[in-house]
């Protein structure tokens, strides 16, 4: 990775509160003549695709129809097809097209759109026609939302579902429930048990009023449940690689633990994790924080199993808490990590030794005390016979040796991965070592298709830190992912051994005027951990994209230039990578993610 405190870095997937039912009656008929349903059908964090369809449900056919709605403020649409959509402020209208607008009784219509945002659709209507199709009574306002459910008393089959209630200005009749959009029961108290689930599966659910007047209101918010038991959730077998670094170092300032890979719903959508890192101190692989890798005790409302450490047991800490990780998920496959921008000078050592060096880190890695928790090593040397934090001068052919090493030492059981440099210029990084010899030794290559440009050059140009392609007035040739891939075919590394790289954070300038890229700037923008970078789940809100380059979304709030990967541009990444043949994709790294997962849940997406 570039340095070692990066910041110091379908359905089941993200279940927002769009998804919903809601009905609506068709314009210049009475109400009770035709209904519309809405359906979330993609998702990708900021962004999702809706559909309505609408059907006329009374005895004659309807001419025309206009469907209209609110959205919060923050969510709107952003394309449609099929109906003519315009807004006034935070309501929406959509009216039919030429072609369109005639049903005969029993048929439907559906119209689609892209919106940004993650509101739900309320106050829908038609004409004087309620949503559903029911009647509606004049100067009788439909009833409110009622309050997101929340779960309780999950099991493998059932789940207690409990909201706050909805107002009305006559009273409340009864609530919808909807699982995942269709409606399961209907009940007039505010709490419900859906039965006959099934273990281990992801469902959303959500709640829907009406009043006395048979009037509805608008869905509530969406809460995600994910049932006990089962089989393992993960990808299919031959699935592309998904992999994410979780650093050693999350549990302290970050309070990121392994745990959070279940509760955000990653740890199903991955294939691979990088623990980073192990350090390399006299030409040896050794554990670096011995507390944090295998001594820190957790509760049992903190571990991965719900149960808490004693004092007394072998193994704690993280190891221990992806030993039951692997446990509840066992698709996952763990790969010990060493080096780092940080720990990246004791390679050249090693590389004068390379059976030696392999062997310390088989003992490191089949320790006895957690010899069932890894799967392989990766090796992440910034970088072999050239310059990170510190310059090499191993030589082009050390870090094929090295590889070879590792290889023979830890056989055809054992993953050997290595994290490599993305510079793509003419005679840069790639030019420095043998990657493409080296890759017959290695299952695949961590391509590091990130931090091209930040802050560093504190006066700019601002730049994209990940462009997936050129583009014009790119500060430096070479410096894009499609170049660095390009490059590192051409020296012989097979595509399907390349995974392509994302950053789980964004660069930043401050004191730049100028909104797209190539501004002048007076020095880093501020970040939490570290000034001229933050993480994609406090910039999505604190900063949100105002454009795109070179495939990369960039953002320009005040005074403050960031540039990030979102979960669209993810999508487009991911896309290319497939058509380029490449193995999957990687991350660096999952605190800097949002608690459900959204980049996660994009990269996962995108890969199928």
């Amino acid at each position: 990775m570039r340095f070692r405190h990066r910041v110091a870095a379908g359905f089941a997937t993200l279940l927002l509160p769009l998804a919903g039912l809601v009905g609506l009656a068709a314009p210049a008929h009475a109400a009770g003549e035709a209904t519309a349903t809405y359906t979330k059908t993609q998702d990708w964090g900021t962004g999702f695709e809706g559909k309505w369809t609408v059907k006329n449900t009374g005895t004659t056919t309807i001419s025309s129809w206009t469907v209209e709605w609110d959205f919060p403020s923050g969510t709107s649409v952003t394309s449609a097809w099929d109906a003519d959509v315009t807004s006034s402020g935070t309501h929406w209208t959509a009216k039919n097209k030429s072609w369109n607008g005639s049903l005969a009784p029993g048929a439907a219509v559906s119209f689609g759109f892209n919106g940004s945002g993650s509101g739900s659709p309320a106050n829908c209507k038609l004409n004087t026609g309620s949503c559903d199709g029911g009647s509606s009574v004049p100067g009788d306002s439909g009833p409110s939302a009622p309050g997101t459910p929340t779960a309780s008393d999950v099991t493998s089959t059932s789940v207690k579902l409990s909201w706050s209630a909805a107002t009305d200005d006559n009273g409340i009749k009864n609530y919808d429930v909807l699982r995942g959009g269709t409606k399961v029961a209907t009940v007039t108290t505010t709490s419900y048990t859906d039965t006959g689930l099934t273990a281990g599966t992801d469902y959303s659910y959500s709640v829907q009023a009406r009043d006395t007047a048979d009037q509805t209101g608008p869905v509530s918010g969406a809460v995600a449940v994910r049932t006990t038991g089962g089989t393992d959730p993960g990808p299919a077998p031959g699935s592309k690689v998904n992999l994410g670094y979780f650093t050693e170092w999350g549990v302290y300032g970050r309070n990121y633990h392994v745990k959070n890979l279940v509760t955000s719903g990653s740890a199903s959508k991955i294939t691979h994790i990088n623990y980073a890192f192990g350090n390399v101190k006299n030409g040896q692989c050794v554990v670096d924080d011995t507390f944090a890798a295998y001594d820190k005790a957790y509760t049992a409302d903190q571990s991965v199993s719900g149960t808490a450490d004693t004092w007394d047991q072998p193994l704690r800490g993280n190891f221990n808490q992806l030993r039951q990780l692997k446990a509840k998920y066992p698709h996952l496959k763990v790969l010990y990590s060493f080096g780092g921008w940080t720990y990246s000078g004791g390679f050249g050592q090693a590389a004068q030794n390379p059976a030696a060096f392999a062997k310390s880190c088989k003992a490191v890695v089949e320790d006895p005390r957690w010899a069932d928790v890894f799967d392989g090593i990766d090796i992440d040397w910034e970088y072999p016979n050239a310059c990170g934090l510190t310059c090499d001068t191993s030589g082009p052919a050390a870090f094929k040796n090295l590889m070879q090493a590792l290889r023979t030492e830890f056989g055809s059981n054992y993953l050997v991965t290595a994290a490599i440099t993305a510079d793509g210029s003419s005679g840069g990084k790639i030019d420095a070592a043998d990657y493409g010899g080296a890759s017959q030794y290695l299952d695949w290559y961590n391509v590091m298709t990130y931090d091209y440009f930040g802050a560093w050059a504190n006066t700019g140009p601002t730049a994209p830190h990940s462009p997936l392609t050129s583009y014009s007035g790119i500060p430096t040739a070479g410096f894009n992912s499609a170049d660095a891939i390009a490059k590192l075919k051409s020296k012989g590394v097979p595509a399907a051994k390349l995974l392509l790289g994302i950053g789980f954070y964004g660069r930043g300038w401050t004191g730049v005027t100028q909104s797209a890229p190539g501004g002048t700037a007076t020095g880093a923008a501020t970040g939490t951990y570290e000034a001229g970078i933050e993480d994609y789940k406090v910039l999505k809100n604190s900063c949100p994209a105002t454009g795109t380059i070179a495939g990369t979304a960039y953002a320009h709030c005040g005074s403050n230039w960031w540039s990030y990967d979102t979960p669209a541009t993810i999508g487009t990444k991911m896309t290319w990578a497939k058509n380029q043949g490449l193995g999957g994709a990687f991350f660096w790294e999952f605190s800097g993610d949002t608690s459900n997962g959204e980049l996660v849940s994009a990269i996962n997406n995108g890969l199928k």
